[in-house]
């Protein structure tokens, strides 16, 4: 059968498969399945058809948790019914697994497989979570590849219909789902030939129906529960007979020869392994390279993992075997073998095979990089002298487990071309470079890959695409090392990683830069030109920057390099790609206006057109090496030491390399505070320029940026004689002797413009401008001699550190984190640790704000001068309420501890001592004066030559009043964590609660939340949200003894701050919750508007600003302030300014009006509730 070929990746091919035999999908976002959730729910919204002739009923739900109740409920009501999941996500799911499995209901769970968080979250690739089910009944089915995906799901469905068993259809997390290929797809109309509808009706006619009612999920008690649960053995023991069943009926439809285990390799082969996911495709890569040259390698690949088929797998083992590898995903501390090791030498004994050694290895945790080279050291490695327990991928010095590579294989077929993009988050790279892998893989013969390789910074951090295309199938599912086409979008990357050393001998480096031909000589590393002279490397340039700049599409210029590749690559006619380009430009633009797809179009011929070759000079082959940019600044030992042996390293993109021993001290995850101050990324081409005389010092700028990289600073006559030459400075309002200056990190600053966009300035004229950051280089060291002073409590007495201009001439203990340029969220953050970082803890639920927060080797919360800062940790995602209510359990259990032993020491004490002692126990609930009491307590103590003093100074660490803090988003709080933070706001504990509101799930991409208003367009809403935004705020204050606040920074300066103070203050729980705008707000005039977007949210009466205060009830007065003005702006004028309302508008006018106009109408009707409450409360006054 012939089947249509498309390019897609994984994600897509599994849920291809999965909506044709769904009646329901109950889905969660968690990265990397999203996608899957994502395009079934556009596929439901846009009538898509399933074999059953109905469009699939989507729901996203609360949680993984939720999501898999969901699952089972439906299955129980009997409708057909699928998920997607991975990671910590399945882990929620596994009690609804057993259940499920236990009620024989033929439930799909679609996985990418994914690591499970333990020292340290990684959203990527390996089989820990897949292991972590193999007990639960559930029978699982492996894919190695994007058209394994699509040819095998199938089976998944249908074997779970007639056999009575779900399963579990997994898949390696990015390397398969977001690997991108060009496949055989399915058509409908033959998934549905190969279904068993007899086993269909069977199922709904054995489901929960009151028309034939019966009852399940009984409770049973030990005199039957083990005779029950044995009952169940037939349907497994057959269950590997029927998967064999239908993947022949697959494999005579399509030609394949799917098996449970498929062998590849050498009839005679003497050395086997035995795997399974995609690392099977670069071991059959592999194998063909070693059997030519006469070696005699094969492969055993695990298609059904659960139920294990010993007999199946003994009958592809060839005879002539005489050693065994057994490769696993994963590390299972304490047992004694990986899971699918143990599975194969318990299916190898007391068979002919029992005698033959079987080696076990360990590979490709956390997406790590699985290689030939790795491979062939596999092959090469024996029970005699190698070692039976191993890893490959890595340098372990530490328990000397790792295998030697000491072979550089090429095992590619001849003719594949690999292409290497180094792009910057946010720049259109990754976007442009799926466009381009469809037009080769749509309109060619070639067979094409794409694998994009990301860091964890929200935006501006590194991306680098991986596309191959060839005449033979791709089966490397590694990274690029030898690349015939290099391109560097960003041209400080150049002084930064090694990246023209993967380009082959003769092959091409393109270099997106803003220097002519002339200047490269002094612009480029020499250890560049080297390479570039001795590999007689094809060198060109492109000035993109300008030619977006001149065209209209300003820092969008992923199109013009596009075309520029395509120029360069002749894989088809540049005039085809144009007008193929040109083709999906228009598709895509269509609907922002004539200009926006002209300027497109331009792109396309600028790009074509702009390339400069550069002529090689031969001096260039004597160019000296330079060293990568790695300066240190001064800092605390720990972070040095940090920086120098992993920071550095890593951010080179050279992390590969560090051995396990580097890791011996951080092996708890930890890692010092503050390293985010040494990476000093240059991400922008435009950064903040001080005009003095434009200023009037209200610190503004620095109050609003996302990232810390502008600071006020107050200097005394001295310090600014003492400054570099150049530095400005004007005399400073209301402190005579003393200078104030504004001065920018350009390193760090990533040129979101919102300091600018808010400075007041003085006669229309701004303090602030943006300009070309080279234009101004030698500005660094103003900031950094600036930071260097000591923070001058003088000036912040002066204006009160709870007021906007005070707060600022604090130091920020947040500072040049990766969150994106205009991100919404870590102003908020900044702020708080402005005011309370030296004494506060934060537990951050997963999410946008742990990825800024903590993403190694990046720490952006540090400390002071003292080493005090934040002690910031991440947990999970569902259970930050209750980990952070945790940490206050235990400040208040050993303080509590500690106050009796002061207690006691103080009525002995005598003098000095007792003086402290009183101070300390007087203050003993108040974190804003025990911070001094304690340095005086401490202090007496340490003059003290008493017994009981030295054993009280053995944790004078925790003598303090601290100030805990819970950090998190929507997602967190309005849905997976909701019952938590409800239980801590209940508890009555003094705990300040931060949710940053976006409004969606922005770290999983922009997925509908219950914090999603009205008419919305989100993921999982792309029809707009029809329901209304889930009131939080009255739900907290119907408490009555919890501090809550709504605030938008942009919206009031004041009240921001002024609500944070409060909270803190309270003596019990407070819940801020803080409008965040977000990149997925599709924001018009550009994030570097947030705050003014914050404030015509407020203007337009989308966000309201109010306090519930209850102490304000023990000083009879209201406690609850509406902060909030008379809507001054139209409720559509703000919806009109972001895509995520406009969107609905452009593609559906007509619900777009209806859903509108009702959340309009909810906005006017939830002032007049707020304005009825401040009446209400007028009574308590």
């Amino acid at each position: 059968m012939a089947r249509k070929k498309k390019t897609m990746d994984g994600n897509q091919a599994a849920a291809h498969v999965s909506y044709a035999y769904s009646d329901v999908a109950a889905i969660y976002p968690i990265t990397p399945s999203s996608t899957m959730a994502e395009v079934t729910d556009e596929w439901a919204t846009e009538g898509r058809k399933n074999i059953f002739g109905q469009t699939v009923k989507v729901t996203e739900m609360q949680s993984e948790a939720g999501a898999a109740g969901a699952v089972h409920g439906s299955l129980a009501a009997g409708a057909l019914t699928t998920t997607f999941t991975a990671s910590q996500g399945l882990l929620l799911m596994i009690p609804n697994l057993y259940k499920i499995a236990g009620e024989l209901l033929p439930g799909v769970f679609n996985v990418a497989a994914r690591t499970i968080a333990t020292h340290a979250l990684s959203i990527f690739g390996d089989h820990s979570d897949i292991y972590s089910c193999r007990q639960t009944g559930v029978a699982m089915l492996a894919s190695g590849s994007v058209q394994e995906v699509m040819d095998l799901t199938p089976i998944a469905h249908l074997t779970a219909i007639k056999g009575k068993v779900p399963f579990i259809n997994f898949f390696d997390g990015f390397r398969t789902s977001h690997e991108m290929q060009k496949i055989d797809v399915w058509d409908y109309e033959e998934l549905k030939s190969l279904l068993d509808m007899d086993a269909v009706m069977e199922f709904r006619k054995n489901a929960l129906n009151p028309n034939h009612a019966r009852m399940m999920g009984s409770a049973q008690n030990p005199d039957i529960y083990f005779q029950a649960r044995e009952a169940s053995n037939s349907y497994y023991i057959t269950l590997p007979e029927l998967v064999e069943s239908y993947m022949k009926k697959v494999n005579d439809k399509i030609g394949t020869n799917y098996g449970l285990f498929n062998y590849y390799g050498a009839q005679d082969a003497t050395h086997i392994i035995v795997a399974m996911g995609s690392v099977c495709e670069t071991i059959k890569e592999t194998i063909d390279y070693l059997n030519k040259s006469g070696q005699k390698t094969g492969l055993v690949e695990v298609h059904l993992y659960r139920p294990f088929s010993a007999k199946h797998l003994l009958s592809v083992i060839p005879d002539s075997v005489g050693q065994i590898t057994v490769l696993d995903r994963t590390k299972e501390p304490g047992a004694i073998g990986e899971p699918l090791y143990l599975d194969v030498i318990a299916a190898l004994r007391d068979t002919k095979f029992h005698n033959v050694p079987v080696l076990s290895g360990r590979y490709g945790l956390g997406s790590k990089n699985t290689t030939p080279d790795q491979i062939n050291a596999v092959f090469k490695n024996n029970p005699e002298n190698g070692k039976k327990v191993f890893t490959i991928g890595i340098v372990d010095d530490l328990t000397h487990l790792s295998l030697n590579i000491d072979e550089k294989l090429h095992t590619a077929p001849e003719g594949t071309i690999g292409c290497k993009f180094w792009g910057l988050g946010g720049d259109g790279t990754v976007s442009a470079n799926k466009s381009s892998i469809k037009i080769i893989g749509n309109h060619t013969n070639k067979y094409v890959q794409a694998y994009f390789d990301y860091d964890s910074k929200k935006s501006r951090g590194i991306t680098v695409s991986h596309l191959r295309f060839g005449d033979a199938p791709i089966r490397s599912t590694y990274l690029i090392n030898r690349a015939d086409f290099v391109a560097c979008h960003n041209p400080t990357y150049l002084h930064k990683y090694n990246m023209v050393q993967d380009v082959k001998d003769g092959g091409t480096f393109l270099l997106n830069c803003y220097w002519k031909e002339k200047d490269l000589e002094e612009n480029i590393p020499g250890q560049v030109k080297r390479y570039i002279a001795e590999h007689n490397i094809n060198f060109y340039i492109i000035d993109a920057i300008e030619i977006g700049k001149e065209i209209g599409l300003n820092d969008k210029i992923s199109t013009i390099l596009q075309a520029a590749f395509f120029r360069l690559a002749n894989i088809m006619p540049i005039e085809e790609v144009s007008q193929l380009m040109k083709d999906a430009a228009d598709v895509s633009y269509r609907k922002k206006g004539d200009k926006i797809v002209q300027m497109n179009f331009d792109a396309i011929d600028r790009g074509i057109e702009g390339l400069v070759k550069v002529n090689v000079p031969k001096e260039w082959l004597d160019a000296e090496y330079e060293p990568l940019d790695a300066k240190l600044l001064p800092d605390r030992e720990e972070v040095i030491d940090f920086v120098e042996h992993v920071q550095k390293i890593v951010n080179a993109q050279e992390g590969n390399t560090l051995p396990v021993s580097t890791f011996a001290k951080y092996v708890d995850g930890s890692t010092p505070s503050g390293s985010a101050a040494h990476e000093r990324r240059y991400v922008t081409t435009e950064v903040p320029e001080w005009i003095p005389e434009n200023c009037i010092q209200c610190n503004r700028c620095a109050f609003v940026c996302p990232h810390a990289v502008i600071r006020p600073a107050a200097m005394t006559e001295e310090e600014i004689a003492n400054a570099p030459e150049g530095m400005m400075s004007i005399p400073m309002l209301g402190m005579p002797g003393y200078v104030f200056s504004i001065n920018v990190s350009e390193v760090d600053c990533t040129g979101c413009g919102s300091c600018a966009a808010v400075c007041p300035g003085k006669q229309g004229q701004k303090a602030l401008a943006m300009c070309p950051i080279n234009e101004h280089e030698q500005r660094q060291q103003y900031f950094d001699y600036a930071k260097s002073l000591p923070v001058k409590t003088e000036a912040v007495e002066k204006f009160k550190e709870t007021t906007v201009k005070g707060s600022q001439f604090k130091r920020p203990l947040l500072e040049f984190s990766g969150a994106c340029a205009g991100c919404g969220e870590t102003p908020y953050a900044r702020l708080v640790t402005q005011l309370f970082g030296d004494r506060m803890y934060i537990a951050n639920a997963t999410g946008c704000s742990s990825i800024w927060g903590n993403s190694s080797p990046s720490t952006p919360y540090t400390v002071n001068e003292l080493g005090q800062g934040p002690a910031w940790s991440n947990s999970l995602f569902e259970d930050a309420a209750e980990f952070g209510y945790g940490m206050t359990l235990a400040q208040k259990a050993i303080r509590g501890r500690l106050k009796e032993e002061i207690e006691t020491l103080a009525d002995s004490a005598a003098g000095d001592l007792k003086d402290a002692a009183a101070g300390w126990l007087d203050t003993f609930a108040d974190g804003a004066l025990n911070g001094a009491a304690t340095d005086k307590l401490i202090s007496a103590l340490e003059d003290s030559t008493s017994p009981e003093a030295k054993e009280l100074l053995e944790e004078k660490d925790f003598f303090s009043k601290k100030s805990q803090w819970i950090f998190g988003g929507d997602g967190w709080a309005y849905d997976i964590g909701f019952g938590g933070l409800d239980h801590v706001i209940a508890s009555g504990q003094d705990i300040n609660i931060m949710v940053f509101d976006t409004e969606v799930y922005s770290n999983t991409g922009g997925q509908s939340s219950k914090a999603t208003p009205t008419g919305s367009t989100a993921k999982f809403a792309s029809g707009g949200k029809i329901m209304k935004k889930k009131d939080l705020a009255s739900i907290a204050m119907s408490y009555g003894y919890v501090y809550v606040a709504q605030i938008a920074m942009g919206a009031d300066y004041s009240q921001t701050v002024k609500v944070i103070a409060e909270a803190e203050k309270y003596d019990g729980p407070s819940l801020i919750i803080a409008y965040a705008p977000c990149i997925s707000h599709g924001i018009r005039s550009g994030m570097g508007s947030s705050q003014h977007e914050e404030a015509k949210a407020v203007e337009s009466g989308y966000w309201h600003l109010f306090r519930y205060n209850p102490a304000l009830k023990d000083e009879g007065k209201n406690p609850f302030i509406l902060d909030s003005k008379e809507p001054t702006l139209a409720y559509e004028e703000f919806l009109a300014g972001e895509n995520r309302y406009d969107v609905l508008r452009r593609s559906n006018p007509e619900k777009a009006a209806e859903l509108f106009s009702a959340a309009a109408e909810n906005a006017k009707e939830r002032f007049e509730y707020l304005s009825r409450l401040v009446k209400l409360h007028s009574s308590e006054e």
